[in-house]
């Protein structure tokens, strides 16, 4: 039992989703309906987010500079 409460734990809610990455639960609810928004799932009528799909969302979104292209990995050399 206490492995299946470890896997359950890495997935949160939208509350809790939006605390883990700044941003309202309001937002994450519209890109759920317009895109560019991280992975979520919904299971049973609840939407989730796994906490890893949370934080490559959030890494994608790295630039060094306001001038930097979407594809950020190569000019930082960590393609």
């Amino acid at each position: 039992m206490h492995d299946l409460d470890a896997a359950f734990a890495r997935y949160v809610g939208t509350r809790e989703a939006s605390r883990l990455v700044g941003l309202s639960a309001r937002t994450l609810e519209k890109y759920r309906c317009y895109g560019g928004g991280p992975v979520y799932l919904k299971i049973g009528g609840r939407v989730v987010y796994r906490q890893a799909d949370l934080e490559a969302w959030a890494e994608q979104a790295a630039r060094i500079s306001t001038h930097d292209p979407a594809d950020t990995a190569q000019l930082a050399g960590r393609a």
